[in-house]
């Protein structure tokens, strides 16, 4: 991912740097490289486009667009039509700008458990997995600390005084 540092305060002036966005570049000529979540606001408006969305295709290709995502928003279009399903799935779709994947994912496994597609249950659960979901401890090699105590008493010693009497 290639990452461009933009600045702007709207005189013209140099202001503080931050990055603003970062993109994936695309290495072929006339390629083109679309985030769905760039595109949530005007699909949750627009539900009628998510269907046949490039973006969506992408994320699918990527791995962003998840099973989980499609079994909900299968199950929300069934229950609520095609619109307001896909409305709850924008809505589901945005929480991922606030949380990390995994506990979203969480989030959606619980509600698809209880047979529900209320995007605000989906946020509750995602928090609860947030509380619950600890991070995998890390396996490797135990570090042993070196003993600096003979270092310490150089700092002590006297110039006249040997640091370790032995």
């Amino acid at each position: 991912m290639e990452q461009r540092i933009l600045r702007w305060d709207g005189s013209g002036k140099p202001h503080e740097v931050s990055i603003v966005a970062a993109h994936v570049r695309g290495v072929h000529r006339r390629s083109e490289i679309l985030d769905l979540d760039h595109y949530l606001e005007v699909l949750w408006r627009r539900p009628g486009a998510l269907p046949g969305a490039t973006a969506l295709a992408q994320a699918r290709a990527t791995g962003r667009f998840r099973p989980e995502h499609q079994q909900f928003w299968d199950l929300a279009r069934r229950r609520n039509g095609d619109q307001a399903g896909t409305r709850a799935l924008c809505d589901v779709l945005l929480l991922h700008r606030h949380h990390h994947s995994d506990h979203v994912i969480a989030g959606i496994r619980a509600v698809l458990s209880i047979g529900n597609v209320d995007p605000a249950v989906v946020a509750v659960e995602t928090r609860r997995a947030i509380e619950h979901l600890q991070p995998a401890p890390v396996v490797g090699p135990i570090e042993r600390v070196p003993d600096l105590s003979v270092y310490d008493q150089l700092l002590t010693a006297q110039p006249n005084q040997k640091a370790n009497p032995e």
